[in-house]
C-alpha cells in the first residue's frame, strides 16, 4: 500500500510541477483544461452516488451525473443567459428532481432521494467548477496552479508526515488515522507551496504564505467532509480508480472546498 501511495504521490507531484512550470496555455486551449475538470466531475459524482447506493440510499444516480456536468460545461463555453445563471440553474434542478417524484409508486423516502441527488450535485460539480472559473481570471493559468500546488502539497505532507511520526489522533470518530502532527505539516506545506508561487503570481511572499495556510486550512476541511461522508456510508475510499489511493472523489476532496474560496478571494483581490 505504502508503494503505491508512493507512485501514485510521485506521479501527483510530476503533474503539479508540470502545472506550473509548463506553458499550457500554449499547449492547452482552456477549452480542453475545462473539459478535463468536467470529467472528474463525472467521475466524482458517479463515485458520490454509487457510496450512497451502497448504503441502502436510492438516488438519481445517472440524472445527477447528467445535471451536474451542464454547470461546468456552461462556464467553459459561456452559456449564461441571465446574471444569475447558476441559481435559476439550481432552482431548475430542484423543480425538476420534485416533478420526477410524480413518477413514484410510493411517497416514502421523497426527501432523502431529492436532497442527496441536489446534495450531490452541489458538493461535488458547483464546487469543482470553481476550478474552470478560476483559469478565466487575471493570471488563470498561474492561479490554477497554485491552488493545486497549495492544496495538494498540503495533503501530500499531511500524510506522509503523519505517516510518519503522527502520535496525536486528530478527529478519531470521522477520520481514525489523521493525526494533528500531520495536520501542522500539512498547513506547513501548503504555505511553502504558496511560496512556489511567487514567480507566476504578482504577491508578496508572505501574502502567498498566508493564502497558502488559508487554502491548507480549507482543504483540511474538505478532506475531514469527505472523511465523514464516508464514515457514513461505511466506506474505506470513494473508489478505486488511483492505486493505493482510492477514487477520484478521495483525491479532489480538498479542492472541493479551496476551489471556491480561492477563487472569491483571488476575484475580489485582482480587482
Amino acid at each position: 500500500m505504502l508503494t503505491k501511495r508512493l507512485v501514485s504521490g510521485a506521479v501527483l507531484i510530476a503533474v503539479i510541477i508540470a502545472a506550473v512550470y509548463v506553458d499550457w496555455r500554449a499547449l492547452l486551449p482552456f477549452t480542453l483544461c475545462g473539459l478535463i475538470v468536467t470529467v472528474f466531475i463525472a467521475l466524482g459524482l458517479y463515485e458520490f452516488f454509487t457510496m450512497l447506493e451502497n448504503k441502502g440510499v436510492i438516488n438519481y444516480k445517472y440524472v445527477g451525473i447528467g445535471i451536474g456536468v451542464i454547470l461546468p460545461l456552461s462556464v467553459i463555453f459561456r452559456f449564461e443567459p441571465t446574471k444569475k445563471w447558476e441559481l435559476l440553474f439550481i432552482v431548475a434542478i430542484l423543480l425538476f428532481l420534485i416533478l420526477m417524484q410524480f413518477r413514484r409508486r410510493q411517497s416514502s423516502g421523497v426527501v432523502i432521494d431529492i436532497s442527496t441527488t441536489l446534495f450531490g450535485i452541489l458538493y461535488v460539480s458547483w464546487f469543482f467548477t470553481f476550478l474552470i472559473k478560476i483559469i478565466y481570471l487575471p493570471y488563470g493559468m498561474g492561479l490554477l496552479a497554485a491552488v493545486l500546488m497549495m492544496t495538494k502539497l498540503g495533503d501530500i505532507g499531511a500524510y506522509f508526515i503523519g505517516s510518519k511520526f503522527g502520535k496525536h489522533l486528530l478527529l478519531p470518530r470521522i477520520s481514525p488515522k489523521k493525526t494533528i502532527e500531520g495536520s501542522i505539516a500539512g498547513l506547513i506545506f501548503s504555505a511553502i507551496g504558496g511560496m512556489l508561487c511567487k514567480q507566476f503570481l504578482p504577491f508578496t511572499y508572505l501574502h502567498l504564505a498566508v493564502i497558502g495556510l488559508f487554502c491548507g486550512a480549507i482543504g483540511q476541511l474538505g478532506d475531514l467532509s469527505e472523511s465523514l461522508i464516508k464514515r457514513d456510508c461505511q466506506v474505506k475510499d470513494s473508489g478505486k480508480l488511483i492505486p493505493g489511493m482510492g477514487g477520484i472523489l478521495d483525491e479532489i476532496d480538498s479542492l472541493l472546498f479551496t476551489a471556491p474560496a480561492f477563487y472569491f478571494y483571488m476575484s475580489v483581490v485582482l480587482k
